[in-house]
């Protein structure tokens, strides 16, 4: 039954990641027979990346108040109309794969991994909310915040490479910035600091990490390459390419590499030269 299922979907395939996609979802299918019709719904009934996700986070999202054939008629329209967020979506998938120590296979965060379902559901809420349907993106904000425990707001603004881990917890509010190559590790705010209006959110560098339940108040910047240790309570601007750590957080020494997002190096020395998770 699942020899004769896999010979039916023959896709024509460019994207090599795509194509990585498929074959995962045909190993899946033999490896589990009772995922086929999961697999095939989810993977292999679509002709690109960013249609299998927009199909995939439509089901997580569907509910009785909207359901995921209209989600995914909005997620349709986003894609026909700014199809510059297949870009993105690639870049956010690329990230994981490449960042996550959790993530062997393309697949994963396309059908399992809540982070960067969050994260593309954002990125279909931001489009809806620059194209004028504002109400839509803020039923997807809050439909994701149900579903994915994520509460990121539609005006923010996300670079592309962005990686979330476990995401648990994570709020990111309205005027918010985050650069490109960013990872994010769970329980993170980057939030106001009160009832303030206007420009109130952190603006996040290219290239930063931050670690587990730290938390990003005002606006201020966080320059390219830093690293925020987990826990931290980032208050004022933080250098390019330093450390910060603690309650209020500190420059503690320099980000440790080149690339603190890319690598996820948590260890930090302190000034006696014991080493410390950050």
């Amino acid at each position: 039954m699942v020899e004769s299922q896999l010979k039916s979907q023959k896709p024509t395939i460019v994207d090599p990641n795509w194509r990585a996609i498929c074959n995962d979802a045909q190993q899946m299918m033999l490896n589990e027979p009772a995922f086929s019709g999961f697999v095939i719904a989810n993977i292999l009934n679509h002709d690109r990346v960013e249609d299998a996700i927009a199909h995939r986070i439509s089901g997580l999202l569907d509910h009785a108040d909207m359901p995921a054939d209209i989600v995914r008629r909005a997620f349709s329209d986003v894609l026909r109309d700014q199809p510059s967020i297949a870009d993105c979506i690639r870049s956010d998938l690329a990230a994981t794969l490449e960042r996550d120590p959790a993530c062997n296979r393309l697949i994963d965060p396309v059908l399992f991994f809540k982070g960067f379902q969050a994260i593309q559901t954002y990125r279909f809420a931001h489009a809806l909310w620059e194209s004028g349907r504002k109400d839509f993106a803020r039923y997807l904000q809050s439909r994701a915040s149900q579903v994915f425990q994520v509460d990121i707001h539609p005006a923010a603004t996300l670079g592309r490479g962005i990686m979330v881990d476990h995401a648990t917890g994570l709020v990111i509010g309205e005027t918010a910035r985050v650069g490109n190559d960013v990872s994010i590790l769970h329980a993170v705010t980057l939030g106001g600091t009160g009832k303030e209006d206007g420009d109130r959110h952190p603006k996040i560098g290219c290239g930063v990490l931050i670690g587990a339940g730290a938390k990003i108040l005002g606006n201020i910047s966080i320059g390219d390459c830093a690293r925020i240790a987990a826990g931290s309570v980032v208050l004022k601007d933080v250098p390019a390419k330093s450390t910060v750590a603690g309650v209020p957080a500190k420059v503690v020494g320099e980000a440790g590499c080149a690339q603190p997002a890319s690598r996820m190096d948590q260890i930090i020395s302190d000034d006696s030269g014991t080493i410390s998770k950050s």
